[in-house]
């Protein structure tokens, strides 16, 4: 048998292969498919090596095992308890086996690791065309996978998770070095390109930071990690500041898409309950639950942030217009409101770790454009708890560090 189908690597490099097409499918099979593959990957250790990959406490897993312990503790007082210590559990479980499948990577053959890089540029070679023919084709390929539903624009916006994945991943291509430069180019290049044609604005934006975060850490490793750090452990800390000193003056929203004045409002909303519990928060997943999510916006309040068209009525009229849809689309925002400054401040601390981690690895351009993305997606868009979600950041950081890319000048 081939060594490496036996080896650590094999799991991974099997899912980075069939990753993006699998997340235009159906984006929330990653959590499943992250935690199987991670398990093999254990298995295959134990089966060559004859023990077990022990994680280590490094930089990154104390500040997250920190944050999640709080969390835990903040069950006491949340809406909702049994979903607060669910999460909490099936988060750390997926951290420890993150942790252990890095270890695991590290005592693999050098020839075995190097296979992840090229598997990577297949997955994404493969996912990022078929992104492309399923917008253009108006979700033909999602459509057949779901048997012919009835189309609605939610399908089509459904594809938003599968950019958001396409953007974290595609920075990991500047950690193959043995692949072309010229493919790796038109990678990069034409998966940007598929994320701004293709719908929801936050995935845009993080293709795009996660790229010229990538750019700057080739030529400033250690300075853009620096300032990347500080921006975003400075997000978190003043975040209900920021956001109250902005929407305090009421800025006119008529122009935006309806669902991008929509999160404005939910933000303007959220940080009224922050006020309300700013130390220690309303708990663990309180935001699914928190007292006067599930109402409408008042007219007052449209008007006040100028959404006073007919057309504007009606959206916000509708049953998905809530002033607190199952989270707040911005992770800072949500630590807040569930953990408060407790949280907030260990929020920070992980956040500033991973940016300085990043930026001090050997892959530290792919690391920190990653990073960046997925730190862009997360002020922007999915719930800070979000199983597929945390699942696709733990994959990425298990492959980072196994990828050796190319140390940039210093």
């Amino acid at each position: 048998m081939n060594p490496f189908l036996r080896s650590a690597s094999f799991p991974l490099a099997v899912l980075l292969a069939i990753a993006p097409v699998m997340a235009v499918a159906q984006f929330r099979a990653m959590a499943p498919a992250v935690t199987i593959a991670l398990a093999l990957t254990l298995v295959a250790h134990t089966r060559n090596h004859r023990s077990l990959p022990w994680p280590r406490w490094k930089p990154l897993l104390l500040p997250a095992l920190a944050l999640l312990g709080w969390a835990a503790i903040s069950a006491l007082w949340s809406i909702e308890p049994d979903r607060a210590l669910g999460t909490v559990a099936s988060l750390v479980a997926l951290l420890l086996l993150g942790a252990a499948a890095a270890r695991a990577l590290e005592q693999d053959a050098p020839e075995h690791r190097a296979r992840l890089g090229a598997a990577l540029v297949i997955g994404l070679c493969l996912g990022i065309p078929l992104l492309a023919f399923d917008h253009g084709s108006q979700n033909l390929f999602r459509l057949a996978v779901r048997g012919f539903p009835p189309w609605t624009p939610f399908v089509d916006f459904g594809l938003k998770p599968t950019v958001s994945l396409v953007a974290l991943l595609l920075p990991l291509v500047l950690a193959v070095p043995q692949a072309p430069r010229l493919l790796r180019a038109a990678l990069i290049l034409g998966g940007v390109a598929v994320a701004v044609w293709l719908p929801g604005e936050s995935a845009k934006i993080a293709a795009v930071a996660g790229m010229l975060a990538a750019l700057a850490a080739r030529w400033a490793p250690r300075l853009a990690a620096r300032v990347a750090a500080a921006s975003l452990a400075l997000v978190f800390l003043t975040a209900p500041l920021l956001f109250a000193a902005v929407l305090d003056r009421a800025p006119n929203l008529a122009a935006l898409p309806p669902s991008a004045a929509h999160r404005v409002l939910i933000w303007d909303f959220v940080t009224e309950r922050i006020a309300e519990r700013p130390l220690l928060g309303w708990g663990m997943e309180s935001s699914r639950e928190i007292p006067g999510g599930v109402d409408r916006f008042e007219r007052a309040t449209l008007d006040r942030f100028g959404l006073t068209s007919p057309e504007a009525r009606d959206w916000f009229g509708a049953e998905a217009a809530r002033r607190l849809p199952l989270h707040t689309h911005n992770n800072a925002l949500q630590v807040w409101l569930e953990l408060g400054l407790i949280g907030a401040a260990l929020a920070a601390l992980l956040a500033a770790t991973v940016m300085l981690t990043a930026g001090a690895m050997p892959a530290a351009p792919a690391a920190l454009g990653a990073a960046v993305a997925g730190a862009a997606t997360g002020q922007l868009s999915f719930g800070a708890w979000q199983a597929w979600w945390i699942a696709s950041l733990v994959l990425v950081a298990v492959v980072l560090a196994a990828l050796p890319g190319e140390r940039p000048p210093r």
